[in-house]
């Protein structure tokens, strides 16, 4: 009998392979980062071939440290950084292009001209989503008018398109020698080529970015046996695959309409499950797939997504060189009672949710004689909890009703600091559960209801437990005079890149 589920989380800066017990809780993990490649301010890519060698390094790796037999594996799932979009040739298997990062801004100029007729909503009706560089079809269309000889391969059926999910699924299962290509409602619904009523890809979406059907993946359920795993897990049923802001909201249990959680990576990600009926945003936010389990109907979220939070971090640590390692951000923050009056707007890749402004840049404003690195190190903190209430805010309105508390999940969590910000400047508490890697955990659940491992989502549901709780303990004319300052700061990232 089985007694463990794997997950492989491919991730914006890493990817890991983790094992979960039955109970949800970790058995084994190991993690390996991929390089960020930057080869013209705006562009992010990255290269599918080490993403694929880091997968089997820590699926090995895993099974080693934790002294699991792959044969002890119910299921394997898989979630992964979505809109990040690889291209590569079927018959050989390699990408014939950079995997292009959804942080990526060089297709603005194809956003912009497909916005001339329509302006930016105008396939959102159909997909859910405005027209905007974050998303995967773009990107697809600029790979193939760009990239010599890719047309005319994709025109003969021989490339393949997928998120790093249909990647990693094609690999695992075999490659070139008869993996399976397929992608869920979850990864589809990120392409701007889905309509969001069929689940099926849109054709006339197809024609007007000149995408052939042929490179797409087959949509499946979240939660299916697509295929049999090979190598280090030949044999394994592979039956999960969720985008990873939708597998943190499965991870969290997130099943009954109204419920949502944040997830806090290099981006930052809310999502709030709106039932089995697809919800439009009239605040900024997308409609989008939550996930799909089996047969069973299809079920909607609404979304906000960040580009720039755990990001900035980063930046900080490797651009500025201000901390040796991400975790220093806290201590650096806590050497300062305030911000020092400064706000720091992180649109390094244009803003997302609710604006959609890829000509938006980062900007610092306030800047004084007083403002030293501790100030700069609060005001980064802070500003992932100013981005993550404009987007509550947006949620409020779209689904009528104002959350009462906050589940978050990622490795910003940890960060006392920032989860006291957080609750105090949302007004609500902020709750993290026993297991914050909830992405992982999504794959894993989903993988597992599929074989069985996992009866019904009720049995989920009772593995969910709090870890820790913050309460708001800012008063109102304080929240509300700090978040006004934040609105002012980001009118001043506006319009900094001309067309």
């Amino acid at each position: 009998m089985a007694k463990y589920v794997g997950a492989i989380d491919q991730g914006t800066t890493s990817t890991r392979f983790m094992i979960f017990d039955h109970a949800g809780q970790v058995i084994g993990i190991d993690q390996k980062e991929h390089e960020q490649i930057y080869p013209k301010p705006g562009w992010v890519e990255h290269d599918p071939m080490e993403i694929w060698a880091a997968a089997q390094a820590v699926i090995a790796g895993a099974l080693a440290k934790a002294h699991v037999d792959p044969k002890d594996l119910a299921a394997v799932g898989v979630t992964n950084q979505r809109e990040t979009t690889v291209v590569w040739d079927k018959n050989t298997g390699k990408p014939v292009y950079n995997a292009i990062v959804w942080q990526d801004t060089r297709t603005d100029l194809i956003c912009n001209e497909l916005a001339k007729v329509g302006g930016q909503d105008r396939l959102r009706a159909k997909v859910g989503l405005p027209l905007a560089t974050y998303f995967s079809g773009p990107k697809i269309k600029w790979i193939l008018d760009n990239v010599p000889g890719a047309r005319e391969k994709a025109e003969k059926g021989e490339l393949y398109f997928g998120n790093t999910d249909s990647w990693i699924i094609w690999n695992v299962t075999g490659g070139v020698k008869g993996g399976v290509h397929v992608t869920d409602v979850t990864n589809a619904s990120r392409t701007m080529l889905m309509n969001l009523e069929t689940l099926n890809w849109d054709e006339e979406n197809l024609k007007l970015m000149g995408i052939p059907r042929s490179m797409l993946p087959d949509i499946k359920a979240s939660s299916e046996v697509y295929g049999t795993a090979v190598g280090a897990l030949a044999g394994i049923p592979v039956s999960g695959d969720l985008g990873d802001q939708q597998a943190a909201l499965f991870g969290q249990t997130c099943f009954s309409a109204g419920e949502a959680k944040n997830t806090y990576g290099t981006g930052c990600f809310m999502l709030l499950n709106t039932g089995t009926k697809p919800v439009p945003s009239k605040n900024g936010l997308l409609t989008t797939l939550g996930y799909k389990i089996g047969k069973e109907p299809a079920v909607y979220a609404l979304e906000g997504s960040i580009a720039i939070t755990g990001a900035l971090v980063q930046w900080l640590r490797d651009n500025l060189g201000l901390i040796q390692k991400s975790s220093d951000i806290e201590a650096l923050a806590n050497t300062v009672e305030d911000n020092g009056g400064i706000y720091f707007v992180p649109a390094f890749s244009g803003l997302f949710a609710p604006y959609w402004k890829s000509d938006a840049r980062g900007v610092i404003v306030g800047m004084t004689r007083y403002v030293n690195k501790g100030h700069i190190a609060r005001a980064a903190l802070e500003a992932t909890a100013y981005q993550t209430r404009e987007v509550l805010e947006a949620m409020n309105k779209d689904s009528g009703v104002p959350l009462t508390a906050l589940k978050v999940d990622g490795g910003m969590v940890f960060n006392d600091t920032l989860m006291q910000f957080q609750s105090d400047i949302l007004g609500v508490p902020v709750i993290r559960p026993k297991v914050a890697e909830t992405t992982a955990l999504g794959a894993a659940y989903a993988a597992g209801l599929a074989v069985g491992f996992w009866a019904k989502v009720e049995d989920l549901r009772a593995n969910w437990g709090v870890d820790k709780t913050w309460e708001p303990k800012m008063d109102s004319a304080k929240r509300a005079k700090l978040f006004d300052g934040w609105l002012e700061a980001v009118k001043r990232t506006f319009g900094w890149v001309k067309q």
